[in-house]
């Protein structure tokens, strides 16, 4: 007697049902407006963290120098 073969269905993760959802109610041209944001919200979040690191690093520069 053979197994059955078993089949595994990805279960879509919550970003791919909001992103679903997203297409459903808005037009592609506020999607990509939505994205682009998004972008960079998350470029200035990691100029932001680089900014904190260089200030940190220059202020140890600073009180090391004689």
């Amino acid at each position: 007697m053979q197994a059955a073969p078993v089949r595994a269905t990805a279960i879509p993760s919550f970003t791919t049902a909001l992103r679903a959802v997203e297409s459903l109610l808005m037009s592609s041209g506020q999607r990509t407006a939505r994205r682009n944001a998004w972008t960079s919200v998350l470029e200035d979040r990691r100029r932001a963290k680089d900014r904190v690191e260089a200030q940190r690093v220059l202020d140890q520069v600073t009180l090391l120098r004689p």
